[in-house]
């Protein structure tokens, strides 16, 4: 195991693990970790949210590091994690790159621009592609992220994300909460691991277009970003969001973009990321509601 091989120790070491999963039930009965301190989380709940936050409350360390059962750390990536938060008292966050690896084909192209959020909602990702020295960010990647304990406190993962198992989304919530909180969040390109993608066993299918799964997508990514801007950026976001969008949000220019090479499955794209955009507003708008009628009752 990857975690095994690390040049500084695990302290302790968490696997979550869905109570329907056979067949890692089974893998960890018959390969059972040996010199690595595994504690094993059963979850009946479905999502990644619910089974990180069950392993929040589990975890009992000052750093806790996250990754996914599809990667692999690279054997100084506990050691490089730490060195950012022994360095910086004001960092809350570390994360680093992914190499997304496709059978025996590597994406090996390079972004300097990483995990940033532009002024008018736009989140730029490039994760997985970037270079470059250690620098701050916006928003880390799920399978790749580390937090101070002091920092997270009891803070976790938002359960209004929408999806049955990836809850795209999920992690900018998180990262955006703690920048709100004044936390440093770094994105350091040689904290790594190999990601090795599997298959989902849910609505999202990755690079298949499922309308449920982008439904939740574009509902996800809208509440986080409301939340987060003020008033006058909201508004813009939501202008720029259904007018011009993204290439995996769709705005109406993106589909008068995207027509010609996509032909009608652009326009139930489109269809759906309107949809997730109202849903989205919704959900927030729901929490502002009941945050009033509190303070009122």
């Amino acid at each position: 195991m990857a975690l095994q091989a690390q040049t500084k120790p695990v302290s302790q070491a968490i696997a979550i693990v869905r109570d329907t999963d056979t067949e890692t039930w089974q893998f960890l009965a018959e390969f059972p970790p040996h010199n690595l301190p595994l504690q094993i989380v059963k979850v009946t709940q479905p999502g990644v949210v619910a089974a990180l936050n069950a392993g929040l409350a589990m975890a009992e360390g000052d750093i806790i590091s996250i990754t996914d059962d599809d990667a692999a750390p690279h054997p100084d990536w506990l050691e490089k994690i730490t060195a950012h938060f022994s360095a910086d008292s004001c960092i809350g966050g570390v994360g680093g790159r992914d190499w997304i690896h496709h059978g025996n084909k590597l994406e090996a192209d390079s972004r300097q621009v990483v995990g940033q959020l532009q002024w008018f909602g736009r989140v730029i990702g490039n994760h997985h592609l970037g270079v470059g020295a250690a620098r701050e960010v916006d928003v880390l990647k799920g399978v790749n992220m580390s937090f101070r304990r002091e920092a997270i406190s009891q803070l976790r993962f938002d359960e209004r994300m929408r999806g049955t198992g990836a809850q795209v989304h999920f992690e900018m919530a998180f990262t955006l909460t703690l920048k709100r909180a004044g936390w440093k969040i770094i994105y350091d390109p040689s904290i790594a691991v190999d990601h090795y993608p599997a298959q989902r066993f849910d609505e999202d299918q990755r690079h298949n277009f499922n309308e449920i799964a982008l439904i939740n997508l574009v509902h996800n990514e809208t509440l986080v970003l409301l939340e987060h801007l003020p008033p006058i950026r909201r508004a813009v976001f939501l202008l720029w969001a259904v007018l011009v969008g993204t290439r995996d949000c769709l705005g109406l220019v993106q589909w008068l973009r995207l027509f010609p090479s996509q032909g009608q499955i652009v326009g139930k794209k489109l269809l759906a990321s309107l949809r997730g955009r109202w849903q989205g507003w919704q959900t927030w708008q729901f929490k502002i509601q009941n945050s009033q009628f509190k303070i009122q009752n």
